[in-house]
């Protein structure tokens, strides 16, 4: 996995992990709380064949960096424009899962010259309302998010993402778990999650105005993918998203939980392609 020390700045010395496949235009995949670059590894070598695709591990989470302080969402922004800048990127195709739709959308809103398209899926997007579960809002508490991180064992970590899927796939579990436990529960990583929920929790509700302004300027377009059975991010979500922007379509899948580009690979990796592909591009 090749991985980018950022150099200067305010982000010196931040390392960032990475897979990539395929040559010309730029897709960046953006991972959710909790996440990894690897939760692409089904789409990465399908989107390779018709852009460079790129799956990161945003910092604080799999490989990248985990540096003590906040994580609001205009960090993350601040980061993939550092990681553009240094890969010598033009445009950017972002497509984000779960709250790597939040920061997609707060680079979009802080970057707009640089993004081509954007892609949401199974997202959450701050302005409309949503509100995190009651699990996340102990685990944004003071004290009670250290004391549940610390007695995070690989038995909750299943239980918790198999919730997330409409029918959990056994062999999938195993890699999430296998290749996320580590991380999550190395002290780095309980912190980096921790602060992580707790800024972008704060950012959802203090800049939400400026968000739903925000967005609903941009004329970029957008696709949304989301599961008829998202308990996560619950669909009447991403309706309000879409109602909202000025260029949207959103496609719909049944059976299918809060990781569509798990459980639905190839009819979203077809979705994804054509999109990148299409016509209609932002200028």
């Amino acid at each position: 996995m090749p991985e980018l020390c950022l150099r200067g700045g305010e982000l010196d010395g931040l390392t960032l992990h990475f897979v990539r496949e395929g040559s010309g235009a730029p897709v960046l995949l953006l991972h959710g709380l909790g996440g990894f670059g690897a939760v692409w590894r089904h789409n990465v070598p399908v989107l390779g064949r018709h852009a460079m695709a790129i799956a990161l591990d945003l910092p604080g989470f799999g490989l990248s960096s985990k540096p003590p302080g906040p994580y609001p969402l205009d960090f993350f922004a601040r980061a993939i424009e550092a990681f553009r800048r240094a890969l010598g990127l033009d445009r950017l195709t972002l497509v984000g899962h779960s709250m790597g739709g939040a920061v997609a959308a707060a680079y979009a809103l802080a970057y707009p010259p640089r993004v081509e398209r954007l892609a949401l899926v199974g997202a959450v997007v701050p302005g409309f309302g949503y509100r995190i579960s009651w699990v996340y809002q102990l685990l944004a508490a003071r004290g009670l998010g250290e004391i549940a991180g610390a007695l995070m064992w690989p038995g909750l970590l299943r239980f918790a993402l198999a919730r997330c899927f409409a029918r959990p796939e056994p062999d999938e579990m195993d890699f999430l778990v296998r290749a996320g436990y580590p991380v999550r529960a190395s002290p780095e990583g309980r912190a980096a999650f921790l602060s992580t929920l707790r800024s972008v929790r704060a950012d959802f509700a203090a800049a939400a105005e400026r968000y739903l302004r925000g967005l609903g300027s941009l004329a970029l377009p957008v696709l949304l993918i989301h599961g008829r059975q998202d308990r996560v991010v619950p669909p009447a979500h991403p309706k309000m998203v879409a109602a909202h922007l000025r260029n949207a379509t959103v496609r719909w899948l049944e059976g299918c939980g809060h990781f569509p580009q798990i459980e639905h690979r190839e009819t979203v990796n077809g979705w994804l392609a054509e999109f990148l592909v299409s016509r209609a591009v932002s200028r």
